[in-house]
């Protein structure tokens, strides 16, 4: 059993949402991490203290930019002073419309933006993970990758090609030491989407379709994240964790 993994993680769409609470949580297990954002901005969270915020760095970075990120990645082992141990690519964006009318260009950015930049980024993080000799990357999914939702066919196309990118990197570097994996939420209330979900009819929608109750916090998908780079054991990658209450497998 090895020890936990100890040094830098990277996280895109680092910002706000799901992104700021996972680089927050990382922090404060004692992380060094790096913010990608297109804001360049700290994580939007206000519970963080100092020592933990002194843990993070931002750097300005459109994921969908090769040479952006490129240079973005390769300028983290001399900022930070310490081993780039982790990557979560977080980053993503969420456009529907019927699948009869959706525009071409609208589903290319889509999928550009969730999937193709999960390969960028993988791609951009390669040689810093190898020189780790253990590392992980984690991809943030969505359950909606194994589900037929109206309006939705681009994001839920994005979001099983990250379930496949996370099966086919993990088979395929698993030999320098990298694990991959996919963590897919379900509904998850964040500082983007807050007003949304507590609207009275989606919000009773989800009272009653998810067994745990309704959305879950960006903390618990935070929490969660962290806690895979925390576990000892080096033994688990290629797989999917749906972190969804329970909705994905409720009649």
């Amino acid at each position: 059993m090895r020890d936990r993994l100890n040094g830098t993680v990277i996280v895109t769409g680092a910002s706000r949402g799901i992104g700021a609470s996972i680089a927050a949580e990382l922090a404060m297990a004692g992380f060094s991490v790096v913010c990608l954002s297109r804001s360049g901005e700290l994580p939007h969270v206000t519970d963080l203290d100092g020592e933990a915020r002194r843990r993070m760095m931002a750097i300005r970075c459109d994921i969908t930019d090769a040479p952006a990120v490129h240079a973005a990645f390769s300028s983290v082992p001399k900022a930070s002073g310490q081993a780039v141990v982790g990557l979560v690519n977080n980053a993503g964006i969420h456009l529907q419309g019927p699948s009869a009318t959706f525009a071409l260009e609208d589903f290319e950015r889509v999928m550009f933006t969730n999937a193709a930049s999960v390969l960028l980024a993988s791609q951009a993080a390669y040689p810093l993970l190898c020189n780790a000799g253990a590392s992980l990357i984690v991809n943030i999914g969505s359950f909606y990758d194994k589900l037929g939702v109206k309006g939705n066919a681009a994001y839920c196309a994005s979001k099983a090609a990250v379930g496949a990118l996370s099966r086919c990197l993990a088979v395929e570097w698993a030999r320098q030491g990298i694990r991959v994996v996919n963590v897919a939420p379900g509904y998850i209330e964040t500082d983007l989407n807050r007003d949304e979900l507590n609207e009275g009819a989606l919000q009773s929608f989800l009272k009653k379709r998810i067994p745990l109750g309704g959305p879950g916090k960006a903390d618990d998908i935070g929490r969660f994240v962290a806690g895979l780079f925390q576990l000892p054991s080096a033994f688990v990658t290629g797989e999917t964790f749906y972190v969804d209450g329970g909705q994905g497998i409720a009649l």
